[in-house]
């Protein structure tokens, strides 16, 4: 039967990825650099084969100690949902989560299975609303926390994920090169609807709202059909659209701003850890999607 991985050494070579050195992952971990070569040595013994490189570069991983990584964090991450499950001190409760539709596709999948490990006996409830719906559900005390739309002129929330906002259309049509620019976007209020036209009244380009919807599916059917140009989150890219540059005629659109705003009458551990999920949840789906970029 083959050896069972160790989940302490496990967490001492993902300390020395993360810090980039032995000596400086011995400080996290609190083990001597001699303790953590030779947990290194043992680790690599029970994989049978080596997982850093021998040039005097560092901590640089080799291609199956890339491959170990992947397998690494995954397991330490389990280990740590199971002790956090079965303590003593496991939270329970009710949480009322608010957020818009789109995102609830992009993020919530996520965010709701890695939390529901960590805290399975916490319930979360959850209302699909647009951002200025939840500003108001919020001020009544009907939802603890709602990740909205951030809007520079009605700040409110903490900024916790920022990313480029784009003109859209379909790959099978020509439609953004109407003389009269046919749009497909969200409600009235709504903060990227705002910078899309405020832009292209800007340049001077004639244009016409004809699709109007606060439901992200449809604007983004609309879209794939070849029936008109929209604007969208980076994060929220479909196969089939076509991103519109300045070459095309489409000027730069200031970034979309994800936020977390909070009941300031809402104050409860189980809600406090849901808010810290969610900052951390949105922080490694940033850093995946840098990574997936640059892999590209």
């Amino acid at each position: 039967m083959p050896a069972l991985l160790d989940v302490d050494q496990l967490k001492t070579f993902i300390a020395i990825v993360d810090t980039g050195s032995f000596t400086r992952a011995a400080d996290v971990v609190h083990k001597t650099q001699s303790a953590v070569s030779m947990q290194m040595k043992r680790l690599e013994e029970r994989v049978g084969r080596p997982i850093f490189a021998r040039d005097g570069r560092g901590a640089r991983l080799t291609e199956d100690g890339e491959r170990l990584l992947d397998y690494a964090r995954r397991i330490v991450h389990i280990s740590r949902e199971a002790v956090s499950a079965f303590a003593a001190d496991a939270l329970t409760g009710r949480v009322r989560l608010g957020l818009p539709d789109d995102y609830a596709e992009r993020y919530l999948p996520e965010i709701l299975a890695r939390f529901s490990r960590s805290n399975p006996r916490v319930e979360v409830t959850v209302l699909c609303e647009p951002t200025d719906h939840l500003i108001e559900l919020i001020a009544r005390d009907d939802v603890d926390l709602a990740i909205i739309t951030h809007a520079s002129r009605k700040p409110v929330g903490e900024v916790i994920r920022q990313e480029p906002l784009l003109w859209v259309t379909s790959q099978r049509a020509v439609v953004h090169e109407e003389p009269v620019v046919p749009l497909a976007l969200s409600h009235p209020a709504c903060v990227w609807r705002e910078s899309a036209v405020a832009k292209l009244e800007e340049i001077g380009r004639p244009h016409r709202v004809l699709y109007s919807s606060r439901s992200f599916a449809a604007v983004g059917a609309a879209v794939l059909a070849g029936l008109a140009v929209s604007v969208v989150p980076e994060s929220a890219l479909r196969t089939g659209m076509r991103v519109l540059t300045p070459a095309d005629g489409y000027p730069p659109l200031p970034s979309c701003k994800i936020a977390l705003l909070r009941n300031p009458g809402a104050v409860d551990d189980t809600i406090d850890a849901l808010a810290a999920h969610i900052v951390a949840s949105l922080d490694n789906m940033s850093a995946e999607f840098g990574a997936a970029e640059a892999a590209e």
